[in-house]
C-alpha cells in the first residue's frame, strides 16, 4: 500500500484497516449490540480516524477509542466521559471551538491541535495487546511525518507516553528509558526535536477519583500552547 501523502488520505487508510481480527470483531459486536442509551444510534464500528487542525503545533495522543464513545461516534474522545472532561478544557485552553463534543456533525473545530491515539480500534477492557499496538504504530509514524508544524506532544496516559517513545526509537534515535519517567506534568525534549508532556489520562477512573482534576489538565494544555509558540 502506497504511503498516503495527506492526513485525509491517511485517515481513509486507517478506517479501512483490518490488521487486528480481535479488535475488528469486538468493535463490530459492540456496534451491533449497542448500549440501551444509544439504541437509536448507528455506531461507527470502524477504526477511528484522527481529528483536528492539519497545521497543528500540538498533538494530543491518547490510548484508544472507547467502545461506546469513539467507536459509536467515529471521532476521538467524542461521546464518552473522557471526552466530556477533555473538550471543555481544550476550549478553555483555546484549542477547541466549543466545550462539548457529541458527534462528528456537532460543528467542533480544533485550532492548533490534532487528536489521535496509539490504537485506532476500541479494545476489550481498554487494553490493546502489544501486537495490536505494533500493528497500529505505522499509522502514528506516518501521521507525525505529515504534521509538519508539530512541536509538542501531550501524552494522555502511560501507554500513549510509551507509544511516543517507541515512535522515536523507530526513527532510529537512541533512548535511555530511565531518562523518561512518566508522571503528570513531566516534560521532556525528545531526540527528534519534539517536546513531550506527560499527563494522566482523562478516564473516569482518574477524574472521578480526583487523581486528575480539570485544573491539572488545563495546566498541561496551557503549557503545551506556550511551548508550541501559540
Amino acid at each position: 500500500m502506497a504511503a498516503p501523502k495527506t492526513l485525509q488520505a491517511l485517515n481513509a487508510q486507517i478506517v479501512a484497516c483490518e490488521l487486528c481480527p480481535r479488535l475488528r470483531d469486538h468493535c463490530t459486536q459492540v456496534a451491533q449490540k449497542r448500549r440501551r442509551a444509544y439504541a437509536d444510534w448507528e455506531y461507527w464500528g470502524h477504526p477511528v480516524p484522527s481529528f483536528g487542525d492539519p497545521r497543528a503545533r500540538v498533538l494530543a495522543l491518547g490510548l484508544a477509542p472507547g467502545a461506546h464513545g469513539s467507536n459509536r461516534t467515529g471521532r476521538p474522545f467524542t461521546g464518552d466521559g473522557s471526552g466530556d472532561f477533555l473538550f471543555p478544557i481544550l476550549h478553555a485552553a483555546g484549542f477547541a471551538s466549543q466545550p462539548t463534543a457529541s458527534s462528528r456533525d456537532d460543528g467542533m473545530m480544533l485550532n492548533g491541535l490534532w487528536i489521535t491515539s496509539v490504537a485506532r480500534c476500541a479494545p476489550p477492557g481498554n487494553k490493546p495487546t502489544p501486537e495490536e499496538l505494533r500493528n497500529c504504530a505505522p499509522w502514528l509514524d506516518r501521521e507525525m511525518q505529515l504534521l509538519t508544524e508539530l512541536r509538542v506532544v501531550v501524552c494522555l496516559g502511560r501507554i500513549a507516553f510509551d507509544g511516543l517513545l517507541a515512535h522515536e526509537a523507530r526513527l532510529g534515535y537512541s533512548l535511555k528509558r530511565s531518562d523518561f519517567v512518566f508522571g503528570h506534568g513531566a516534560e521532556y525534549k525528545l531526540p527528534g526535536g519534539l517536546i513531550a508532556i506527560a499527563s494522566y489520562h482523562p478516564s473516569l477512573q482518574n477524574t472521578n477519583t480526583g487523581k486528575l482534576t480539570k485544573q491539572m489538565l488545563l495546566n498541561v494544555f496551557k503549557k503545551a500552547r506556550k511551548l508550541a509558540g501559540l
